[in-house]
């Protein structure tokens, strides 16, 4: 019997270190190659991606936010949405932690997903501390 293919969640960390070709971006590579070969699983909550647009808007303009959803539509991504349940679920987590609300929306769909977060932001510490959440470290 096979096992299961390994699941991940990236936050919008993941996501831009891949973007913006930084070194924890190449982990990304890895990732996304394993996924189009059914290896493993790549989650995204539809809020994170958003937290990436605005980004990309502010720092290099609205034409490459637009090139990012582009790129982001052909990738092997499994887009979250925020549904109520999802939302509810950040809402709570949000209140108990001391992390920013996007954050809060990665957190809720690696847990949904019973998958593991893909992130370099320190904010999530105090979560895998409480065994809320298991993280991969990506390098800063």
């Amino acid at each position: 019997m096979a096992a299961e293919p390994r699941a991940y969640t990236l936050d919008s960390f993941a996501l831009l270190a891949y973007f913006e070709d930084e070194t924890s971006g190449t982990r990304i590579r890895e990732l996304l190659r394993d996924a189009r070969r059914g290896r493993c699983l790549l989650f995204l909550c539809v809020i994170n991606l958003g937290e990436v647009l605005y980004i990309t808007e502010r720092e290099r303009g609205l034409f490459q936010a637009q090139r990012v959803v582009a790129a982001v539509d052909q990738l092997a991504l499994r887009i979250i949405p925020a549904a109520r349940a999802t939302v509810l679920a950040a809402a709570h987590i949000k209140a108990s932690y001391p992390i920013a609300y996007a954050d809060a929306f990665a957190v809720a769909c690696a847990r949904q997903t019973d998958s593991v977060l893909l992130t370099g932001d320190p904010e999530f510490h105090k979560m895998e501390k409480a065994g809320l959440i298991a993280i991969e470290w990506l390098q800063r």
